[in-house]
């Protein structure tokens, strides 16, 4: 078994004890049962204990959403691996390795059984593909950032987002809220870059960074002159991108005003070793989370 990056990290930290996270369980529950289970009063109360197999090989993650999944239903859970391990399936005769061991009532684990391993599959397949991506980059002698977007499925973005983290990737910024990213559409809005900047800058204060999304190596020059902290080359590729980030660089190398580079879309495994220049800070893509694949679990009553 291997680990990513964050060796020895409890990844479980991140989440607040109380908070929306826990609703979503509850939510996602409620929607998987939404009158009568039926298929629980056939199974009735008896104390069972069921195994959770992980059949594919991946990056585990997800584990505490699915935990609260087994603690909202009222069974416990004995996780035999560590959240962020990679699973490697594939030296088993059976091609499948218990990753938990489940007891309680029959009916509540039935109850919890497809909302935990939902849960499990989307957020390994993630966690997997960031862990893939980056370590290929790092392969490739990149050593800068390979980050997220924020296009996350809607109302599972913490768990997206959670699963990044324990792939290795950066999260990028978690919503709205977190960050000032100024698009072609603000721009367009407000008239030019240096305006879309200053109005940010008026209220979003110091401890709030502001990025702008620029076409071309003018519209860059006009991000730094206003004062963003991140310029996102949007769409630049291969030479072109590494010569627009070198220029710049040089450019204003003796401002004080000190700024980063993204380089955002297009970046995929396949491509990754030609797209790469340590000219580049960062790094966004949305293939380590959008359309990933999942990664098979099961649940088995014992018997």
């Amino acid at each position: 078994m291997s680990q990513t990056s964050n060796i020895g990290q409890d990844f479980a930290h991140l989440l607040p004890t109380q908070g929306k996270w826990k609703e979503d369980i509850s939510r996602w529950l409620a929607e998987d049962v939404p009158s009568f289970d039926i298929g629980g009063f056939v199974v009735g109360d008896d104390i069972k204990t069921a195994t959770l197999w992980c059949k594919e090989s991946g990056v585990l993650s997800g584990v505490p959403f699915a935990q609260e999944v087994f603690n909202q239903v009222g069974v416990s859970a004995e996780w035999h691996f560590k959240e962020g391990v990679h699973i490697d399936v594939s030296k088993e005769a059976s091609k499948k390795i218990a990753v938990a061991t489940i007891k309680g009532s029959a009916r509540k684990i039935l109850l919890a059984e497809r909302t935990a391993l939902n849960i499990l599959a989307r957020a390994s397949g993630v966690a997997t593909e960031s862990y893939e991506i980056v370590s290929l980059a790092r392969k490739a002698g990149y050593k800068g950032i390979i980050a997220g977007t924020r296009k996350t499925t809607p109302g599972f973005r913490a768990v997206e987002k959670y699963s990044m983290i324990v792939g290795g990737a950066d999260p990028h910024r978690y919503d709205l809220s977190s960050m000032v990213m100024l698009k072609d559409n603000h721009v367009w809005s407000t008239g030019s870059i240096s305006a879309a900047v200053k109005a940010a800058r008026s209220v979003a204060g110091f401890s709030t960074k502001i990025e702008v999304e620029v076409r071309s190596a003018e519209e860059a020059d006009e991000a730094i002159e206003a004062g963003a902290d991140i310029i996102m080359l949007d769409n630049f590729k291969g030479k072109e991108l590494e010569t627009v980030a070198i220029g710049l660089r040089s450019k204003w190398q003796n401002t004080p005003h000190n700024f980063l580079l993204e380089c955002s879309g297009g970046l995929r495994k396949e491509n990754i070793e030609s797209f790469l220049n340590q000219h580049i800070d960062i790094y966004s893509t949305s293939a380590i989370h959008q359309g990933t694949p999942v990664i098979d679990f099961s649940l088995k009553i014992e018997y």
